[in-house]
C-alpha cells in the first residue's frame, strides 16, 4: 500500500517533535507498505528545522520518504498563520503532480489544523485512494477555548470549514482522543467511520537498559539526598496547559510533611512564575531540576514515587486526553496522579493511580497521602496495572496495525 501522510508540524528522532508520523510511517515501512510524509520547511516543535532550500524537496529517513513543502519561518501568531496557508496553498496547487507522483491508496491530513483536509481529499480524489482525517486537538473549539478567539474570527471561521468538510467526505476519522466520536458526529460524521488510536511507545527506547542509563550528575546528587523520601515527581515541559501552579499550590499544602518532597524535571515558559511562588512561600519541599533529553526520562521517572500530570478545568478535556507523558509514567510502573477533569481516563480504567478534580490542591494533596499511606506491595501493584497496560496495547507496531485495519 502506499501511504501519502500530511503533517505539516512532522518531525523524528532527529528534528524532534512531531513524533507519531515518524513512529507510524516506520512501523508501516516494516510491513512492507510505502510511505511519504510531506511536511512544513518550519515548524515550532522541532528541535531542529531541515534544510529546505527548494519549493518541494525530498529525503529518506529510516526508510520513510519525506517530502518539505518550504515555508516562511514566524514567531508570532500573524506569522503562523502566514505559515500555515503557505503549505495549505503549496498542497492545494501541487494536487495533481502528488497524485501522480506517489501513487497513493491512502491519504491522511493529520497537522493540528483543518485546513490541510480539503487538499487531501482532492489529491485522494484524483488517485481514487481513501482519505483519512487523524484527528489530534479539536479545532477550532481548542483555540477558541484556550486562546478566546470569537467563533466569528475570520481564521476560527476559515477554520470550522475545514473542519465540517472534514467529517463530511472522511472515509474515516482516525483520532487520538478516545470519547471525540459524538463532536464528530455532530459536525456531520457518519456512524462507523470513528476510531480511536492513541499515541504509543516504541520498545527499544524502554528496554531494561534504558531505565540504568546514567543521569546528569545535578540530578543524581538530588535523588540522593531526597533518599528515603517521598518523591512526587512531574518530567516534561513546564508550559502553562499543565497547570503546574497547582502542583506547587499543592506542595504548599503539604509543606509540614517533611517525608514528602515534589520535583519537577523540565523547562518552559512557566519556569519562572513556579519557581516565584516556591520563593514567595519560603517553600523546601519543592525542587526543580534542569529539562534532559527523551532518551534519559526512562532513567529519570523511576526516582519517583509518584508521578503526576495536570491540566486546567477545560470542557476539551471530556473528549479524551493522549499525552505522550501519560505513557511514560506508566511504563515505569509509578502510581499516577492525574489532575484532568476526563471522564473516563486511562487512570481510572486501568486502576494505575488516583484521578481528581483539576486545579484543586486539597484534592490532589488528599490523593497523595491516600498513596502514601498504601503498603509497598499495593503501591507497587497499582503502578504495574499501567506498565502492562502499556505492554500490551500501546506499542506502535500494534497501533500502526490498528490504524491500517479500520481502514
Amino acid at each position: 500500500m502506499n501511504i501519502l501522510y500530511i503533517e505539516h508540524y512532522t518531525g523524528s528522532p532527529y528534528y524532534g517533535m512531531e513524533y507519531r508520523p515518524y513512529y507510524l510511517s516506520r512501523e508501516w515501512v516494516k510491513q512492507g507498505h510505502n510511505v511519504t510524509i510531506i511536511g512544513a520547511s518550519y515548524g515550532h516543535l522541532r528541535q531542529h528545522q531541515p534544510n529546505v532550500k527548494k519549493n518541494f524537496q525530498e529525503e529518506i529517513v529510516d526508510g520513510i520518504k519525506y517530502v518539505w513543502l518550504k515555508t516562511p519561518e514566524y514567531g508570532g501568531s500573524v506569522a503562523r498563520i502566514k505559515n500555515i496557508m503557505s503549505f495549505v496553498w503549496k498542497l492545494r496547487k501541487n494536487v495533481k503532480k502528488l497524485a501522480e507522483l506517489y501513487k497513493p491508496d491512502v491519504v491522511i491530513a493529520s497537522s493540528t489544523y483543518t485546513l490541510d483536509n480539503i487538499p487531501a481529499h482532492k489529491i485522494a480524489k484524483v488517485a481514487k485512494a481513501k482519505y483519512v482525517y487523524e484527528l489530534h486537538d479539536i479545532w477550532p473549539l481548542s483555540p477558541m477555548l484556550i486562546g478566546g478567539y470569537s467563533k466569528y474570527h475570520p481564521f476560527i471561521m476559515v477554520m470550522q470549514r475545514g473542519e465540517n468538510y472534514a467529517y463530511k467526505h472522511a472515509d474515516k476519522v482516525v483520532s487520538l482522543l478516545w470519547n471525540a466520536e459524538e463532536h464528530c458526529k455532530e459536525h456531520g460524521l457518519k456512524e462507523g467511520k470513528f476510531v480511536c488510536v492513541p499515541n504509543g511507545y516504541n520498545p527499544v527506547e524502554w528496554t531494561e537498559d534504558a531505565f540504568h542509563q546514567e543521569i546528569p550528575a545535578e540530578h543524581s546528587k538530588v535523588f540522593a539526598k531526597l533518599k528515603g523520601k517521598t518523591i512526587v515527581g512531574f518530567a516534561g515541559s513546564l508550559s502553562p496547559s499543565g497547570a503546574l501552579m497547582t502542583f506547587v499550590q499543592t506542595a504548599n499544602e503539604l509543606k509540614n510533611r517533611k517525608d514528602i518532597q515534589f520535583v519537577l524535571v523540565g523547562k518552559g515558559q512557566e519556569e519562572t512564575n513556579l519557581k516565584n511562588y516556591v520563593n514567595d512561600n519560603n517553600l523546601d519541599n519543592v525542587t526543580f531540576l534542569s529539562a534532559v533529553p527523551k532518551s534519559v526520562v526512562p532513567s529519570i521517572i523511576p526516582h519517583f514515587d509518584i508521578a503526576y500530570y495536570g491540566g486546567y478545568h477545560s470542557i476539551l478535556h471530556k473528549y479524551g486526553t493522549c499525552a505522550n507523558k501519560m505513557t511514560d509514567y506508566m511504563l515505569s510502573g509509578k502510581p499516577i496522579i492525574q489532575a484532568i477533569d476526563e471522564p473516563g481516563s486511562v487512570v481510572s480504567k486501568v486502576g494505575c493511580g488516583k484521578q481528581v478534580e483539576a486545579e484543586n490542591p486539597t484534592k490532589i494533596a488528599q490523593a497523595i497521602l491516600s498513596i502514601v499511606d498504601l503498603t509497598s506491595k499495593e503501591k507497587e501493584e497499582m503502578g504495574l496495572k499501567g506498565k502492562e497496560y502499556a505492554l500490551n496495547n500501546l506499542t506502535w507496531d500494534l497501533l500502526s496495525q490498528k490504524f491500517i485495519q479500520s481502514l
